[in-house]
């Protein structure tokens, strides 16, 4: 098992890409700690090598205190996926400040507080990988979607950043860039877009899937194996990239 002994911890663990994720580290023996807001999907998820954590990124102390628990309780943080965040759009004169800062709290200020507290046990190891769950909307935009590109765009950022802060050690830094993605989150926005625009369901989730290249939704497994391949023990010369998971090359 590639990652037997080690502690990994996902943040937005519970349910899609997350859960994905957590489980298939798990399957490679790592003793994974998953967080969210919600304690009863948390504990629906949880068994077999996954260990539920309930904490609020949007809140520094939570976040602060989870993590030190979980270290506690599991040892220093090997591997850490910042994949917490939410998915909504508005365009930008119906962007409020109320809007933005909630965006940005969840998605780029809860990464940024995730990846420093994982790594202060992380810098006492000799190996470890950071990886966010970003979106291509980080890399291109996306029209009616000001806020949550710009916070895709800045976990990039981040990513790059913080490669740079630590290229030649032995912990790597890399973003996962899906498409439109099975999960929750399209069900829901599905069901929006249907309301908005006099669509049906059917047509609004059709729409979704043939943005991506290959005219589908993508997979939460096929985000998954994307990230465990950057997990590998022989990855340490991928640092610093974007990773696009959207069925063909995107321009």
């Amino acid at each position: 098992m590639l990652h037997k002994g080690k502690h990994a911890l996902v943040t937005g663990g519970g349910t899609g890409i997350g859960l994905a994720i957590a489980r298939a580290l798990a399957a490679e023996g790592a003793e994974v700690t998953i967080t969210g807001r919600r304690a009863d999907v948390l504990e629906k998820a949880a068994g077999d090598g996954l260990h539920p954590l309930v904490m609020d990124v949007m809140d520094e102390a939570s976040i602060t205190d989870g993590i030190a628990q979980a270290v506690a309780a599991r040892g220093p943080i090997q591997i850490v996926v910042a994949n917490a965040g939410i998915a909504e759009g508005k365009r930008l004169q119906k962007t409020d400040l109320d809007f933005w800062h909630r965006i940005m709290r969840t998605n780029l200020d809860g990464a940024f507080l995730t990846i420093r507290e994982s790594m202060r046990g992380m810098l006492e190891t000799d190996w470890g990988r950071v990886i966010v769950v970003s979106s291509l909307a980080g890399l291109r935009g996306l029209k009616g979607a000001g806020a949550y590109s710009a916070s895709k765009h800045g976990v990039i950022g981040l990513i790059r950043s913080y490669s740079e802060e630590h290229m030649g050690g032995p912990i790597t830094f890399n973003a996962l860039c899906p498409g439109y993605v099975e999960t929750d989150i399209v069900a829901l926005q599905s069901e929006s877009i249907a309301q908005r625009t006099g669509m049906t369901v059917e047509q609004a989730r059709q729409g979704m899937a043939d943005s991506n290249r290959h005219k589908r939704l993508i997979s939460v497994e096929e985000v998954s194996t994307a990230a465990m391949w950057l997990c590998h023990p022989q990855s340490g010369s991928i640092n610093g990239q974007c990773v696009e998971i959207a069925g063909g090359q995107v321009g």
